[in-house]
């Protein structure tokens, strides 16, 4: 596969075309396609991971001289979460360029969100080790920082279910409540589907690989569902 039009997306061309390669190659690919050599993405997703914290860091340190630490830390944890970085990668149109297994590629939802966000990290773990700092830190800042405004607008800095649990509380006064709906997988890799309901009205059903986070994901998705 080619990344011509994907670097012309991006305004920069790799001079090492193994790096933007590697940030694109699932580790299920592999399995299907020995090529010698070929890499998976996931030490350019640790790379990438540090460079974009880092980078939002010095940003949010910058905009916001009166901010404590506790808030700039969860605005930095809003900005840089997995729907965050995953909805970046999906307006690049980075799931056209996936090297995915067969079975990866038919994925959707949650788990091709985590599958884009982790290419996302390593594509600007790619473009560190391709041009430095200066070059990772301008991807990052087109494709970030304009969320800012209105994660701290709308305080999604807070996770979902302390949101959803708030706005409900002042527009209803009524508590927001969780219930299993299902659970599958072997103990190592489980899937949990839960409904986030107001009184008997399900609202919305999310799932995850811990209760918790299908209970975000179910907040974040009734959030969405009543419009707050």
């Amino acid at each position: 596969m080619g990344f011509e039009s994907f670097e012309q997306k991006i305004g920069y061309t790799f001079r090492d075309k193994t790096h933007i390669e590697t940030a694109f190659t699932h580790r299920s690919y592999l399995n299907e396609n020995r090529t010698a050599g070929r890499e998976h993405n996931e030490r350019l997703e640790f790379l990438g991971d540090a460079v974009l914290e880092l980078v939002v860091t010095e940003f949010l340190f910058a905009k916001y001289p009166d901010k404590p630490e506790g808030e700039l830390t969860a605005y930095r944890a809003a900005l840089v979460n997995t729907q965050s970085i995953s909805d970046a990668a999906t307006k690049l149109g980075m799931n056209d360029y996936l090297l995915l297994s067969r079975g990866e590629a038919r994925d959707t939802g949650r788990a091709r969100s985590i599958i884009l966000a982790n290419a996302f990290e390593a594509l600007i773990g790619a473009l560190y080790l391709d041009a430095g700092y200066d070059v990772a830190k301008q991807f990052i800042a087109a494709n970030i920082f304009h969320k800012t405004e209105e994660v701290v607008a709308k305080r999604l800095w807070q996770d979902a279910k302390s949101r959803f649990q708030e706005i409900a509380q002042d527009e209803q006064g009524i508590t927001p409540t969780y219930q299993l709906i299902d659970q599958s997988g072997p103990d190592h890799d489980k899937r949990f589907v839960i409904g986030a309901y107001i009184a008997n009205e399900k609202i919305a059903v999310g799932e995850g690989r811990s209760k918790q986070e299908a209970e975000q994901d179910a907040a974040q998705k009734a959030l969405t569902a009543k419009g707050w």
